[in-house]
């Protein structure tokens, strides 16, 4: 009986789905960097909220506010230039008045761009927080 050899058949097999499992590897990192991106916003625009919603004689303006949002993102080590911050409440005038703060920052994949043609635009993390005025 003639049997046939299979030393390398392992190799070859992994050889097809190593790109396969890279791809899923870098995706669940990407999209972690992306969660963790949206985590930062939405605390940059808690702290933006906050600091407007407290009593202070005279109330935080919409400009103050504004550089707090941008001051949490550029310690964070981000470009807060690129950034979109409204308030489109205004600020505060007084107690239970609405205070929203909204934001949205592009966020590009790192390596996933690179390999797939969809992942190379940017997208656009936003984030909303509404607070009551004290």
């Amino acid at each position: 009986m003639y049997l046939k050899r299979e030393d390398g058949a392992a190799a070859v097999e992994f050889a097809i789905l190593l790109p396969i499992l890279l791809l899923i590897l870098f995706g669940i990192i990407e999209f972690g960097f992306a969660l963790h991106g949206k985590e930062v916003i939405t605390n940059a625009s808690r702290e933006g909220a906050r600091a407007g919603i407290v009593i202070a004689s005279p109330r935080p303006s919409e400009d103050q506010i504004k550089g707090v949002v941008s001051s949490y993102l550029t310690n964070f080590g981000w470009d807060a230039s690129k950034a979109e911050i409204a308030v489109p409440t205004g600020p505060c005038a007084s107690f239970p008045d609405p205070l929203r703060v909204e934001l949205k920052y592009p966020y590009s994949f790192l390596v996933l761009s690179s390999l797939i043609a969809d992942f190379s635009k940017d997208i656009m993390l936003s984030a909303t927080t509404e607070m009551r005025c004290e």
